[in-house]
Formats: structure tokens, sequence, C-alpha cells
């Protein structure tokens, strides 16, 4: 069923990054390994929901199989920076997390979103990283994500740079982006 099955077994980078303006920017999925490189387009609420599952799924791999890490382990902030082509490969529809213990190895599955329904052929891809590569793809996620538009504290929704109407106002009150 799947077209292009992309296995990056072991990854020697992974990081998720944001181009363009605040409202308007395209999260985008890297990986590389060997000389071969994958990106991929993202939605910002994916960015964020891996950032955190894979926080949750790191602190139960160090409950049940603890192990001391270094800092030499993490990967360098230089790896983590988009780098070009950023051209997707395809768009994420679903994403899972699994961890290979054998191997001491967190693999992050991605599959293409399927645009036509009768669509067989979907490509999906699998990246195979150390916790600390997790762990950092995490921490900077979440930091890619937090630096988008601030979110009204009145009706939760995001504020663009002309301000917004927030509807809980009743369109008395204009809130600004400051």
């Amino acid at each position: 069923m799947a077209r292009n099955l992309t296995d990056f077994n072991p990854v020697s980078r992974i990081t998720i990054g944001a181009v363009g303006d605040p409202g308007q920017r395209v999260f985008l999925l890297q990986a590389s390994q060997s000389g071969s490189s994958m990106t991929l387009k993202i939605e910002k609420e994916q960015a964020r929901v891996l950032a955190v599952s894979t926080t949750e799924l790191l602190e139960e791999l160090d409950e049940k199989y603890p192990r001391s890490f270094s800092k030499i382990d993490r990967p360098l902030t230089t790896d983590l920076i988009l780098k070009e082509p950023f051209d997707p490969d395809f768009i994420v529809g679903q994403i899972g997390l699994g961890y290979d213990q054998d191997q001491d190895m967190v693999v992050l599955v991605v599959q293409e979103m399927q645009v036509d329904a009768d669509e067989d052929e979907i490509a999906t891809a699998r990246f195979w990283a150390t916790r600390s590569q997790m762990q950092a793809l995490s921490e900077h996620t979440l930091e890619i994500v937090n630096q988008g538009r601030p979110i009204c504290p009145l009706c939760d929704s995001p504020i663009d740079p002309e301000g917004h109407f927030c509807p809980k106002s009743n369109g008395f009150e204009r809130v600004q982006w400051n």
C-alpha cells in the first residue's frame, strides 16, 4: 500500500522549523541521513502535538529504561535549523511515535496526507533517532510553535499584527499586537 517507504535509520539530523511571517508560516519537518534528506510539510498543531507527545514518551522511557546522558549526546544548535530545499516531498497526514528497545531508538513514522479517497499509494517515512535527538527536537519545536502570533486572552484566537476584533468584547474592544 505504501508507494515510497523512506527509512532513515538512524537520522543524522532531525528538526522542525517554520518559514514565513507569523500567521502565514509554513511548518516543515526535516531529516537527513548519509547525504540524503527529506523535507515534509506539517501543520502547526501537528508540530505542537508531536513535541508534547515526544516529551511524554521520553519521560516514560526514562522511568522504564533509565540511562545517563551527557551534553555531547545532544545535537548541535545548527542541526536544528532548517536547511534548503524547503520544497516539501509531501504533506504529512498522520504521525506516530514508537520505541525500539534493542536499539534504544525512538522512531517517528509519518504518512502522506491522502487527498484522493481512491488513492491507495501513500508515501510513508520512518525516522529513527536517539532519545537526545528527540528531546532536542521536542524542545526546539515548542520554541518555534510559541514564536507565532500572540493569543487573545479573551477569546483564545490569534491576534494579527493589525489587531483583531474580539467576539467576546461584542466589538467594543480592538485587541492589538504589541
